[in-house]
């Protein structure tokens, strides 16, 4: 393949890519979109300087972040104001009506998902910023890269800021909740919540995962020369982005109303969950003369849809354990159908709120379902109490395996390992890529050997066999030898990977890494005010580690003799970086990571972020954008050079960049 033939290919996948997510009408087999995929991730890996930006090899990012950086939108992002009946919405067209009476109406679904803004320049989609407080959000260019319904390149060469709803379909949705609830992991209130939680991974693989889609409802910064806001989103789904079912350009109010009433009646058929319909003042210089609030444009009105409310009664409460151990109580529900949809359960969340909203076994409630697929009990009806209603109380003993659960409030955990509930979700965190990495053991094979019994708690793993494994459906000699040698693999990891791995509530890895730092392989008898002595270590965190170590010391001890973790125990000495956030940016002579784990060793943190509470940023070649926050912040600077002396003169080590190399 010449580059002639690459540009060729690149402009055939992004076309049958755009008929597949955006048009729902397929071009090519997955065979031949494999196929031609595959010759041009071949031509990248010969041609790495040629890599053409909008290839769709660039979608899916490998790298799990740190964090999110903070971003600002090159023009304000607003929100709202909510109407709610059609008087409501009469009086803020008579509002309108005292500075022009003659204009017209764009109305369009509200989807009920995470707002998002996209920067593209020179065809280029640059940047990706969450909504956050209007005028700057997160950073997310990585996650959405793996969103199909989002171009990479438009043909647009000037600045254009496009906004939208990242969304979840209500069946992905339902298909996404029913594989956690398998897992033990907690349940995602709604699609919203969902789309959110997806958006923000710091693995970008997890939000691929997802199905997320992108509709757009409007533009920011702009140069576009129409009249019209319908004008200029006709444009906007002209560059290949998807568009809603259903949209209206009218000057007659009574139009108005009747689009809002087709749109509660579509409203399940829909795919994506609506909370209502918004409408907009079309005319772009009426827009700009009747001008902002200080929290909403006066041009525009979420017009929402009524919430869906209904009785029933409480059957029964039972108790969910989930991955971390987490119980919560959920409310079997008498069914009740809710536009569309049977309703059988509603969650409690925990007890803390069952004893705020004074909720009984018997009792008759109102709940409502209001754009959530999980409906929400708002109202105990006590007038209908019969005096045989009974008091919920707050578990002592696991539900599933017996075994003491840790009460620390609104949070009730069951911190036994081999509990049933938790031991497969434990599983499969263990070996995932935020844990011990463990190649080839993805969910599905460790559902596998969960549900076969040749796997039941962390240590199993250690045991299997290549006779068992290939005795397993799909199993063949190389795929289950593979596996064996990545298990035997992680041998000799880190111990703050180990630590991290047992998933424990509160310890995450910056905290197994503190851990292991400070206490080494003697972190099995570390004292509770020592735990306390470490920097962000909080009440909680000491207490669900203590009561983790005493409920699983067994299987911990014989964990760690298989894997003979390393232990780095370094006490940190009294330095000028102990303490002190630093951010790394720019191209190091020397491995970043590197660097990093000197700085930490000293007692530094970190950062992918510069802040006021930035310390120092140390800079290398090209340094961007970070360099220049820092500049406008007054933070201190140095580069590689500047730095080594600043360590020299305080008595640290001065060549640490010659050392690390």
């Amino acid at each position: 393949m010449n580059h002639q033939e690459y540009k060729a290919a690149l402009a055939k996948l992004n076309s049958w890519a755009h008929a597949y997510y955006v048009l729902d009408t397929p071009l090519a087999t997955d065979e031949e979109y494999d196929k031609l995929y595959h010759a041009v991730v071949e031509y990248e890996q010969d041609n790495p300087s040629s890599v053409d930006a909008a290839s769709p090899t660039q979608r899916v990012g490998g790298a799990v972040l740190e964090n999110f950086t903070k971003a600002a939108h090159l023009s304000r992002m607003w929100s709202m104001e909510d109407v709610f009946n059609e008087q409501d919405l009469d009086d803020w067209i008579g509002r309108v009506h005292k500075t022009n009476r003659n204009f017209t109406f764009y109305c369009e679904p509200k989807f009920d998902g995470a707002s998002l803004n996209l920067i593209y320049d020179k065809g280029l989609l640059q940047q990706a910023i969450t909504r956050g407080d209007g005028v700057q959000g997160e950073d997310v260019t990585n996650n959405i890269k793996t969103i199909r319904s989002i171009p990479l390149s438009i043909n647009y060469q000037d600045t254009l800021e496009v906004r939208g709803e990242v969304l979840i379909k209500k069946a992905d949705f339902d298909t996404l909740n029913k594989e956690r609830e398998e897992d033990g992991e907690a349940l995602f209130a709604n699609p919203r919540n969902a789309a959110a939680g997806s958006l923000r991974q710091l693995d970008p693989s997890i939000t691929a995962s997802r199905k997320l889609i992108f509709y757009p409802w409007g533009v920011g910064q702009n140069s576009l020369e129409f009249n019209t806001l319908s004008q200029k989103m006709d444009f906007v789904y002209s560059l290949g982005f998807l568009e809603p079912p259903l949209r209206l350009v009218c000057k007659d109010v009574a139009k108005v109303h009747e689009l809002y009433h087709t749109f509660i009646k579509k409203r399940d058929e829909i795919p994506m969950m609506m909370d209502g319909m918004v409408v907009k003042i079309d005319e772009v210089p009426l827009q700009e003369e009747l001008g902002y609030t200080i929290k909403y444009p006066r041009w525009m009105v979420a017009f929402k849809f009524p919430p869906a409310e209904k009785s029933t009664q409480i059957l029964s409460i039972v108790l969910q354990v989930g991955r971390t151990g987490a119980v919560t109580p959920v409310a079997n529900l008498k069914p009740i159908e809710i536009e569309g949809v049977t309703v059988e359960r509603a969650t409690l969340h925990n007890f803390d709120e069952i004893a705020r909203k004074d909720i009984r076994v018997g009792d008759f409630v109102t709940i409502i379902r209001s754009g959530d697929v999980i409906p929400k009990i708002i109202q105990v009806q006590k007038s209908k109490r019969i005096g045989t209603e009974e008091i919920p109380h707050r578990p002592q003993n696991c539900p599933v395996c017996g075994g003491e659960l840790l009460d620390e409030g609104a949070l009730i955990k069951c911190q036994n390992l081999k509990c049933d509930a938790r031991a497969r979700a434990s599983l499969i965190f263990f070996v995932s890529k935020q844990a011990l990495n463990i190649d080839g053991l993805g969910k599905e094979i460790v559902k596998t050997l969960y549900n076969a019994g040749l796997v039941k708690n962390i240590t199993d793993i250690f045991s299997l066999k290549i006779d068992e494994l290939l005795t397993l459906e799909g199993f063949k000699a190389k795929k289950a030898q593979n596996i064996l040698d990545a298990i035997a693999a992680i041998k000799k990891s880190e111990l703050w990977r180990v630590i991290n791995a047992l998933g424990i509530e509160h310890i995450g890895e910056a905290a197994s890494k503190k851990i292991a730092r400070a206490f080494g392989l003697e972190f099995m008898d570390v004292k509770e005010d020592e735990l306390v002595a470490l920097d962000g270590f909080g009440v909680q965190m000491v207490n669900s580690f203590m009561e983790f170590l005493r409920v699983n010391r067994e299987l911990i001890e014989k964990l760690l003799l298989l894997i003979e973790p390393v232990a780095d125990r370094q006490k940190i000495i009294s330095n000028p970086l102990n303490g002190k956030s630093i951010v790394l940016t720019g191209a190091l002579s020397v491995s970043r990571d590197s660097v990093k784990a000197y700085l930490e060793s000293l007692g530094a943190k970190v950062s992918s972020a510069v802040s006021s509470k930035t310390d120092f940023v140390v800079y290398g070649e090209d340094a961007g954008s970070k360099y220049e926050k820092a500049l406008s912040l007054g933070v201190t600077l140095m580069n590689e050079r500047e730095f080594e002396q600043f360590l020299k003169g305080n008595g640290l080590e001065s060549d640490v960049f010659t050392q690390i190399r």
